[in-house]
């Protein structure tokens, strides 16, 4: 019962390092951007037409250049995601996101290593992997050496 309470109390402790983390600066210049995203229409926009290319372009790289839509399919969706990446909300977006996610990233790492310093944590982020064992990250789909 005792590794009951204890781990209860670790998940309360856990939840409330996220309402902290929520609240910061950081946190709260991430939602704003979130909810900035959500209502810009052209963002959504450019946001869907880069998903239906992506998912046109799935469809052609299993036939690679043989594909007879290859280079057009290439062409549009590398245009398609630069102009959604330059379109202020969204960059203003991902940098908040990436803003945020280095706070997350940073947190892991000083947790991980209070317990053990071979404890891997992967975040995803080289700056932080270094030494840890991980490359690339889990949650990415790279190739993460973690066991």
């Amino acid at each position: 019962m005792l590794a009951t309470m204890e781990t209860v109390e670790i998940v309360q402790k856990a939840e409330a390092l996220a309402k902290l983390v929520m609240q910061s600066e950081i946190g709260e210049n991430y939602f704003a951007h979130l909810y900035k995203l959500k209502n810009d229409q052209l963002a959504q926009q450019k946001i869907k037409k880069f998903v239906a290319l992506k998912d046109l372009y799935e469809e052609v790289q299993r036939f690679g250049k043989y594909h007879p839509e290859y280079k057009r399919v290439n062409t549009d969706i590398r245009e398609a995601k630069r102009d959604m990446d330059l379109h202020p909300t969204i960059a203003d977006f991902k940098r908040a996101e990436m803003d945020l996610q280095t706070v997350l990233d940073e947190i892991s790492m000083k947790i991980g290593r209070a317990v053990s310093p071979q404890i891997k944590v992967p975040t995803g982020n080289p700056f932080f992997d270094s030494g840890s064992g991980c490359s690339g990250g889990c949650g990415t789909g790279g190739s993460c050496g973690c066991s």
